[in-house]
């Protein structure tokens, strides 16, 4: 059996990302990948926008560890928010701060984002930290600390299967955060292993940060998780503008029609760019039947 396990191995594997990047992302990724270029991107959100969705965008890659790389991807991220601008779409930004330099130097990474959310800001535009493995956590969200000393424009995401979820919740008030049920491959030092356990503090982060009065965006395609928080704000008079429902860009099309069709807000998350194998793995480790894609994607060459 094709196990999650065996996908995050591969999202790290560099000999079979050099191997999958050659055959480029019509192996399967293109079923999820809104295209390499912004131009791309915006056409994407453009026609999500039709059907009454809103979007984020994430221009794909992580872990860079030069202050070139980190600065030519703050000059995409910046692009990119001009972009979403000048096309009019709805439209949010998602990045990774170890994109940014965060692994170089946390003053690079600083200076990125404080220049990234000056330009949203300008635009009246939000810009999302996308939460990466457990060894990020702690700076991603003393980062995010020193941002909103001066910004309101920043959020982040927690993941659901980590023991600390509700702690960080609880630390992150007032914050617009994704709630996630995530999708590294962390130890039983530090996350929940057993599918159950992981639904059950994933619902309770959920419910946690609603309570206390903060803007959540629910990510995921589990409709009994969405049906279970749709009733529980309904028991609690937790209005739908203090709520979003996000979900990936190729998954459910359908039911996030239909969501957005009931009066929540329905944000899509579209990644794009060439840098598309390790979210494309990741993908594949949350839901090791869409392995489906793959194949469809080399059949259609």
């Amino acid at each position: 059996m094709i196990t999650r396990t065996f996908f995050l191995f591969l999202a790290k594997n560099q000999f079979v990302k050099d191997k999958a990047t050659k055959w480029g992302p019509k192996f399967g990724a293109k079923s999820v990948i809104a295209g390499e270029t912004i131009e791309e991107a915006m056409e994407t959100v453009r026609k999500l926008n039709e059907k009454g969705l809103s979007a984020t965008v994430d221009h794909l890659g992580e872990f860079v560890y030069t202050k070139e790389e980190a600065e030519d991807a703050a000059d995409y991220c910046l692009r990119t928010l001009d972009a979403i601008e000048s096309s009019g779409v709805d439209c949010n930004l998602s990045l990774k701060l170890t994109q940014l330099g965060l692994d170089v130097d946390r003053g690079l990474c600083m200076n990125n984002m404080r220049m990234i959310l000056d330009r949203a800001q300008s635009y009246n535009n939000f810009v999302r930290i996308d939460m990466e493995d457990y060894s990020h956590l702690e700076p991603t969200l003393s980062v995010l600390q020193e941002l909103r000393e001066t910004y309101t424009n920043v959020g982040t995401a927690i993941q659901g299967y980590l023991y600390r979820a509700e702690q960080d919740i609880d630390a992150l008030k007032g914050t617009n955060v994704r709630l996630i049920k995530g999708a590294y491959n962390e130890p039983p030092e530090v996350a929940y292993q057993d599918a159950d356990e992981v639904y059950k503090n994933y619902l309770n982060m959920i419910k946690r940060h609603l309570q206390n009065g903060s803007y959540g965006a629910v990510a995921t395609h589990d409709h009994n998780i969405i049906a279970e928080v749709k009733e529980f704000a309904e028991k609690e008079g937790i209005p739908k503008d203090q709520l979003e429902f996000q979900m990936l860009y190729g998954f459910r099309s359908e039911l996030q029609e239909e969501i957005a069709q009931e009066g929540y807000k329905m944000r899509v998350y579209v990644p794009f760019g060439n840098d598309w194998y390790g979210y494309f793995m990741r993908r594949l480790a949350e839901r090791p039947q869409n392995i489906t894609f793959a194949v469809r994607g080399l059949l259609s060459k």
